[in-house]
């Protein structure tokens, strides 16, 4: 299991290096808007979007039956969200991935009094409780239009991940605890970012292998 989360994350960050490195700037302003239609709709069910979220996917994450499967889920939220979040910014000088601000940790530096940080918590218990990944696109739409509207980058590849393991009933809570101690988590410098982001790959690793 813990090798087909990995699998989405490199798939997507795959996907983002690509757009990154097109020399084509209106090809690549096309995907992404292509790729923001498709927030919080099923995996599959804009053909338009199977070049961008399908090719090249790994055998393992594709699904067998009519549902998506989890990593199917997980590559179509992640980098469906990411266009959102890089619209209006040139991606090769302003781009919205970046390693270890996981998710908790970006949504804390929306956070700059005690009524922003109510705000922000309860919008992000609103998509951390979803019951299904419609309902999580929906809630973390508008969190992710507020970090662009402030130029504060996600993990994008580590987002993939955590919606892999977030749509298993065993893992969920895991995923969750996770979330809460990056939003609580005081913001460091640089280099005790880097040394946070290993900790909490530690804790990731540990606690879902434990998983099964």
């Amino acid at each position: 299991m813990i090798d087909k989360a990995k699998q989405a994350g490199v798939f997507v960050r795959r996907k983002i290096t690509e757009l990154s490195e097109n020399k084509n700037g209106s090809a690549v302003r096309a995907a992404l808007a292509r790729l923001r239609r498709g927030i919080g709709k099923a995996p599959g069910s804009m053909p338009e979007l199977w070049e961008a979220t399908l090719k090249d996917l790994p055998q393992e994450l594709i699904g067998k039956g009519q549902d998506p499967s989890y990593g199917e889920w997980a590559v179509h939220t992640a980098l469906t969200l990411f266009a959102l979040h890089q619209q209006g910014k040139d991606l090769k000088l302003q781009c919205m991935n970046k390693d270890g601000e996981f998710l908790g940790i970006s949504l804390r530096k929306l956070v700059s009094d005690d009524e922003e940080e109510k705000r922000i918590k309860r919008r992000f218990d609103a998509a951390s409780t979803s019951s299904s990944m419609e309902e999580f696109s929906h809630h973390l739409r508008g969190l992710i239009q507020l970090l662009k509207a402030k130029s504060i980058p996600l993990d994008y590849p580590a987002l993939a991940e955590d919606l892999y393991w977030l749509q298993m009933p065993n893992a969920r809570d895991s995923v969750r605890l996770r979330w809460g101690r990056d939003f609580y988590r005081p913001l460091k410098t640089d280099d005790a970012d880097s040394e946070n982001e290993k900790t909490r790959k530690d804790e990731e690793i540990n606690g879902n292998q434990n998983e099964g």
